[in-house]
């Protein structure tokens, strides 16, 4: 029960995203089987549209916009500030900080990872780690969506008696753009409100907002 409780917030955003998951397969193929009825088609089982390209390219799309939000937001922090934000750093310390402040090389603490203590590319590595992994999953989702929404793409077309289109014709047609924008645009405006709304509203107890009796001009202080 102790590992339970120290791991509760990931294990409840865990059993979160599984639910939501499956609720879209099912909703996702009650709303394919009623076009495929529509168009003449065959209905499909829950298990083919799990499979289908019309799930995954659904699926992806949302995946790599949210690991998009991620990497940028992790990345652009380090440079630029927003005074009052508990999602900002204070102004003044920009940029990567010093070996000190960030508890490297020769002033690692007993804790520290092992990686924290090494020297040259091992602590390169280590330090920007988080913004490399999700850049990486952001660009393999992103490579996901585009072959799986290729495939739901030409799936229309050929239904249509159209010719199917390559993987470059399609990563530049407005098909793709329009799904991928159309989640970036969101993500970003999700960003900037927390953001923005963060420096004059509370949220008593949660470590996403400041204090409740926190200046509005307090940045980089959580409650």
């Amino acid at each position: 029960m102790r590992r339970i409780k120290d791991n509760a917030l990931s294990i409840a955003f865990l059993v979160l995203f599984l639910a939501c998951l499956a609720g879209q397969a099912v909703a996702g193929r009650l709303d394919y089987n009623e076009r495929q009825l529509v168009n003449g088609g065959e209905p499909v089982s829950l298990l083919q549209y799990a499979f289908s390209s019309d799930y995954a390219v659904d699926v992806a799309e949302n995946w790599q916009s949210e690991y998009l939000q991620f990497f940028l937001f992790i990345m652009v922090t380090v440079w630029l500030v927003q005074r009052g934000s508990p999602e900002s750093k204070e102004p003044g310390k920009e940029g990567a900080e010093s070996d000190q402040e960030q508890l490297v090389g020769a002033h690692a603490r007993p804790g520290s990872p092992a990686w924290a203590r090494a020297k040259g590319l091992r602590l390169r590595l280590y330090s920007n780690s988080l913004g490399l992994t999700m850049g990486v999953i952001f660009l393999l989702s992103w490579g996901a969506q585009s072959v799986a929404g290729q495939a739901a793409y030409n799936a229309e077309r050929l239904a249509d008696l159209r010719d199917p289109v390559g993987w470059g014709s399609y990563v530049t047609s407005p098909d793709f753009w329009n799904r991928s924008l159309q989640n970036w645009q969101s993500e970003l405006l999700a960003v900037l409100s927390m953001v923005v709304l963060s420096i004059y509203l509370r949220q008593r107890g949660s470590p996403e907002s400041k204090p409740v009796g926190a200046p509005h001009s307090a940045t980089g202080v959580e409650g």
